[in-house]
């Protein structure tokens, strides 16, 4: 038996444990497509390629996940990195396997760590991804995870950029969805890239602490033992020292060093019912001092990604402080796996866990609040608020449970209840004692909140909300205060920053831009620079990005432009819809000329339809492309004096060519021409177009996509 196959039964080995009535002939499939597909293909590290889709499955096997996902790990790259096609992927495995696999390749395109008006576009399209089949993510999360396991073998930079993408939004996405053990190790994985010192240090003093005291996790587990034996409660105990950066982060927040921080040490006890839980917290209890303020009962008040256990912190052992957590077999199964629990199987079932909660509901919730939202800065803030942060829960006087981020404020609670009750917020009361409204909010505590007529938003709750609505809620009410003046002052801003590269703040730049940023209108654009939301770069980039100093990629060479080409086919870019990197592409076989490249909708595409032998599943290198590719524009001017010269000099500042210019129409007040750029890429095109269209002499600019046949 060869080497590969002697891996694929590894694999179906480690499923059909799990799952004895597993498709073994998909796996198989899957494996051997994936295989071929990734042939001659090697990681940076020097390891064949495809070692990394199989570290995948074994991962998501390892979560005793169903055959689609399983499959769909192994194929997870194929379209992105081979010259298979989705279409490809359906017609072998069906629609199901191809989606999760589109699915995937769509969130790995995404840009999650760009400005932030991308960021929220793209945000919305993770979201987008998820809601179909949250299978996706379970794939994408594994994949990250062992990219970060071997993430090494990257250049410094590449690195530092993973690394941080995967601590601001792929660790917390699984913290979010119940997957805590997935969430610690990306964590702590990203702080060995992102602070390799920190990190060192909290090894060292671990080292330490160890050599000083013993082994500390074994003696108080078997403590606990003893004490649950003596009660007669039948449990499982286990203990760990907690991950470097749950230290870290917890001495940063606490501004606490390493010797006064408690509770290094975590224990779980996994009982056999809900009863048992609470006669085993009644034991830890009489047996060890119960820290004040350290219990939360998530059994009776779960958290909404489905997570149950008591948490508790007691003074052991000489008087160090333990975290005890105290839980059921089924609620530690979704601790550990969170929305994996879903599609987990048990000797061929799907597994019935009654504390899974759907987070697919969540999510299409989440989804439809904010698929009509027009203000990024509120999207993101509302999105980071609900998918990363830990909640807390707290009761109106009538009972009513309101949830919230850690963190969260009376501010945060009154703009919870309503907008209203917000805006006029004067005074709060937690557990009938007044406090202040910076106060900080913690589970089971009931607030009431005061309210006064004639009370407004002040500009110092902005330092004292945590929630995206109540900042959202209070900007919006500055905003509309100081309008006039936030007004007054934007365009004051804009003149100068406008002026600083040697362009005019005029109405129709200022319009242009705020089209561009999803904005009202010019009025809008203007309050947001006023206030500080917008700022001045960003007004600059819109309009003019080739003149801003921005760090320099390594080109794509002209030679590597195209992916999927066969070593010696000639391409030629079809002329009726001038293709440039970044549309999708399509490749046409020709007798005689190679292969002619069209743009995805080319509608002179329809012509060969029927021809399907000739089509060529081609894209464009991804980065910065070196070579210029020739577009036409159509332009109408205003006829007068130096306007035709003024665009040119606009065209060449975004670093662009003028290769020809033609007069198509002459009109006593506006004429009509096609401009033939030379750009890199659509991201270059668009900030040509918003150039030219920002010039107050200009009535229109739009791509030309017409011209001889090309098929």
């Amino acid at each position: 038996m060869n080497e590969t196959l002697r891996d694929a039964d590894a694999l179906i080995a480690r499923i059909r444990a799990y799952n004895p009535k597993s498709d073994t002939r998909l796996i198989r499939d899957a494996w051997a497509y994936a295989e071929t597909m990734h042939r001659g293909q090697t990681r940076r590290s020097g390891e064949a390629y495809f070692s990394h889709p199989v570290s995948v499955a074994m991962l998501l096997a390892d979560q005793r996940l169903d055959d689609a996902t399983i499959a769909t790990a192994l194929l997870h790259d194929t379209v992105e990195d081979t010259r298979c096609t989705t279409a490809e992927i359906e017609a072998r495995f069906g629609a199901q396997i191809a989606a999760l696999v589109d699915g995937v390749t769509k969130i790995t395109n995404l840009q999650l760590s760009t400005v932030e008006l991308r960021q929220a576009e793209n945000f919305r399209k993770l979201l987008l991804a998820m809601s179909r089949d949250l299978r996706v993510i379970l794939v994408k999360l594994a994949d990250r995870l062992h990219n970060m396991r071997t993430i090494r073998h990257l250049p410094p930079e590449k690195q530092m950029q993973k690394a941080r993408e995967t601590m601001d939004i792929y660790a917390p996405l699984a913290g979010r969805m119940g997957m805590q053990e997935m969430r610690e190790e990306l964590e702590d994985l990203s702080f060995r890239v992102l602070n390799p010192e920190a990190r060192q240090s909290i090894m060292r003093r671990f080292l330490t602490l160890q050599r000083e005291a013993g082994d500390i996790v074994t003696r108080i587990t078997d403590d606990i033992r003893e004490v649950l034996a003596e009660r007669a409660i039948d449990a499982r105990v286990f203990g760990r020292a907690k991950k470097p950066f749950s230290i870290w982060r917890k001495m940063q927040e606490k501004e606490l060093t390493f010797s006064r921080l408690s509770d290094i040490y975590g224990f779980r006890v996994i009982t056999g019912s809900e009863e048992d839980c609470y006669r085993v917290l009644g034991a830890i209890h009489r047996r060890w001092t119960a820290v004040p303020g350290r219990f939360k009962d998530y059994i009776s008040q779960p958290k909404s990604n489905g997570y149950r256990s008591i948490h508790t912190t007691v003074s052991g052992r000489d008087g160090k402080r333990v975290e005890v957590q105290i839980r059921t077999r089924q609620m530690h199964e979704v601790a550990e796996t969170g929305v994996a629990a879903h599609w987990s199987y048990r000797d061929g079932r799907k597994v019935e866990n009654p504390f899974a909660v759907d987070p697919a509901e969540w999510l299409e919730s989440l989804s439809e609040r904010f698929a009509r939202s027009e203000d990024h800065h509120e999207f993101l803030e509302h999105m980071k608020l609900e998918m990363f942060a830990d909640q807390v829960f707290c009761f109106t006087p009538k009972g009513d449970v309101i949830k919230l981020p850690k963190g969260a404020t009376p501010i945060d609670f009154a703009y919870a209840i309503h907008t209203r009750i917000g805006e006029s917020c004067v005074g709060a009361k937690i557990d009938s004692r007044r406090v202040p409204l910076w106060t900080r909010l913690r589970n089971g505590q009931s607030v009431e909140i005061t309210t006064a007529e004639g009370q407004r938003p002040q500009a110092a709750w902005m330092d004292i909300a945590a929630t995206g609505k109540a900042r959202a809620a209070i900007r919006r009410a500055l905003r509309e205060e100081h309008r006039d003046q936030f007004v007054k002052l934007g365009r004051e801003l804009a003149r100068v920053a406008l002026e600083h590269i040697g362009k005019k703040a005029s109405d129709k730049a200022l319009a242009t831009a705020a089209r561009i940023l999803g904005l009202k209108d010019t009025t809008e654009l203007l309050a947001r620079l006023g206030s500080a939301e917008l700022d001045s770069r960003t007004l600059v980039e819109t309009l003019y990005p080739e003149l801003v100093d921005r760090p320099q990629r390594a080109a794509v060479p002209a030679a590597r432009a195209v992916v999927g080409l066969a070593g010696d086919q000639t391409s030629l870019r079809a002329p009726c819809c001038q293709p440039i990197p970044g549309e999708r592409i399509v490749g046409i076989g020709t007798r005689g000329r190679g292969v002619t490249i069209h743009a995805i909708d080319c509608p002179n595409l329809v012509d060969v339809e029927d021809q399907p032998d000739r089509w060529i599943d081609l894209h464009w290198q991804p980065g910065r492309h070196e070579a210029a590719y020739a577009v036409t524009l159509i332009v109408i001017l205003l006829n007068d004096a130096g306007v035709l010269g003024r665009i040119c000099t606009l065209i060449g500042e975004q670093n662009a060519n003028i290769s020809d210019i033609q007069f198509t129409d002459r009109k006593p007040d506006f004429y009509r021409m096609h401009i033939s750029v030379e750009v890199r890429d659509t991201e270059h095109l668009y900030s040509v177009m918003t150039a030219v269209e920002a010039d107050s002499d200009v009535a229109g600019v739009e791509r030309l996509k017409t011209g001889s046949r090309g098929a």
